[in-house]
Protein backbone atom coordinates (compact mmCIF):
# COMPACT_ATOMS: atom_id res chain seq x y z
CA UNK A 1 0.00 0.00 0.00
CA UNK A 2 2.78 2.47 0.85
CA UNK A 3 3.22 5.34 3.26
CA UNK A 4 0.38 7.77 3.93
CA UNK A 5 1.04 11.50 4.22
CA UNK A 6 -1.60 12.04 6.90
CA UNK A 7 -0.99 11.12 10.55
CA UNK A 8 -3.09 10.93 13.71
CA UNK A 9 -3.47 14.42 15.20
CA UNK A 10 -3.24 16.30 11.88
CA UNK A 11 -5.89 18.89 11.02
CA UNK A 12 -7.42 18.04 7.65
CA UNK A 13 -10.10 19.44 5.33
CA UNK A 14 -12.48 17.26 3.29
CA UNK A 15 -12.01 18.09 -0.40
CA UNK A 16 -14.61 15.72 -1.92
CA UNK A 17 -17.86 13.99 -1.03
CA UNK A 18 -20.90 14.87 1.09
CA UNK A 19 -18.83 16.52 3.85
CA UNK A 20 -16.78 18.70 1.46
CA UNK A 21 -15.35 21.79 3.17
CA UNK A 22 -15.51 20.43 6.73
CA UNK A 23 -12.39 20.43 8.90
CA UNK A 24 -11.38 18.23 11.79
CA UNK A 25 -8.61 16.43 13.61
CA UNK A 26 -7.58 12.94 12.51
CA UNK A 27 -8.40 10.49 15.33
CA UNK A 28 -7.25 7.22 13.75
CA UNK A 29 -5.62 6.13 10.48
CA UNK A 30 -6.20 2.70 8.90
CA UNK A 31 -3.10 2.28 6.72
CA UNK A 32 -4.15 -1.06 5.19
CA UNK A 33 -7.60 0.31 4.21
CA UNK A 34 -6.30 3.76 3.12
CA UNK A 35 -8.90 5.44 5.35
CA UNK A 36 -9.00 7.75 8.36
CA UNK A 37 -11.52 8.73 11.03
CA UNK A 38 -11.86 12.52 11.30
CA UNK A 39 -13.52 14.22 14.29
CA UNK A 40 -17.07 15.38 13.43
CA UNK A 41 -16.87 14.35 9.75
CA UNK A 42 -18.75 11.56 7.89
CA UNK A 43 -21.21 10.96 10.76
CA UNK A 44 -23.39 7.85 10.69
CA UNK A 45 -26.33 6.73 12.87
CA UNK A 46 -25.67 3.40 14.55
CA UNK A 47 -28.49 1.45 16.19
CA UNK A 48 -27.19 0.29 19.58
CA UNK A 49 -28.80 -2.59 21.49
CA UNK A 50 -29.05 -2.05 25.25
CA UNK A 51 -25.97 -3.43 27.05
CA UNK A 52 -24.27 -3.18 30.44
CA UNK A 53 -22.20 -0.21 29.22
CA UNK A 54 -25.20 1.49 27.56
CA UNK A 55 -28.41 0.32 29.34
CA UNK A 56 -30.60 2.75 27.37
CA UNK A 57 -29.54 1.62 23.88
CA UNK A 58 -30.95 3.72 21.04
CA UNK A 59 -29.40 5.46 18.06
CA UNK A 60 -25.90 6.89 18.49
CA UNK A 61 -24.01 9.16 16.10
CA UNK A 62 -20.42 8.25 15.33
CA UNK A 63 -17.72 8.98 12.76
CA UNK A 64 -17.21 6.55 9.89
CA UNK A 65 -13.85 6.14 8.12
CA UNK A 66 -13.29 8.41 5.10
CA UNK A 67 -10.88 7.74 2.24
CA UNK A 68 -7.50 9.48 2.54
CA UNK A 69 -7.78 10.68 -1.09
CA UNK A 70 -10.73 12.88 -0.02
CA UNK A 71 -8.66 14.65 2.67
CA UNK A 72 -6.11 17.46 2.40
CA UNK A 73 -3.77 18.56 5.18
CA UNK A 74 -4.36 22.09 6.52
CA UNK A 75 -1.18 24.18 6.83
CA UNK A 76 -0.90 25.21 10.52
CA UNK A 77 0.52 28.66 9.59
CA UNK A 78 -1.75 29.84 6.74
CA UNK A 79 -4.88 27.75 7.37
CA UNK A 80 -4.96 26.68 3.69
CA UNK A 81 -4.83 23.13 2.34
CA UNK A 82 -1.41 21.95 1.23
CA UNK A 83 0.36 18.94 -0.19
CA UNK A 84 2.97 17.13 1.90
CA UNK A 85 6.59 16.55 0.97
CA UNK A 86 9.47 14.81 2.73
CA UNK A 87 13.08 15.91 3.06
CA UNK A 88 16.12 15.02 5.14
CA UNK A 89 17.19 17.65 7.68
CA UNK A 90 20.40 16.64 9.41
CA UNK A 91 19.83 12.96 10.06
CA UNK A 92 16.01 13.21 10.37
CA UNK A 93 13.33 12.75 7.73
CA UNK A 94 10.73 15.51 8.16
CA UNK A 95 7.37 16.35 6.58
CA UNK A 96 6.97 19.81 5.09
CA UNK A 97 4.19 21.87 3.55
CA UNK A 98 4.65 22.31 -0.19
CA UNK A 99 2.83 25.67 -0.09
CA UNK A 100 4.76 27.42 2.69
CA UNK A 101 7.86 25.18 2.64
CA UNK A 102 7.61 24.99 6.48
CA UNK A 103 8.26 21.82 8.48
CA UNK A 104 5.02 20.34 9.83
Amino acid sequence: MGKLKIKTGDTVRVIAGDDKGQEGKVQKVFIEKNKAIVEGVNMISKHQKPSAANPQGGIIKKEAPINISNLALVDPKSGETTRVGYRIEGDKKVRFSKKSNEVI
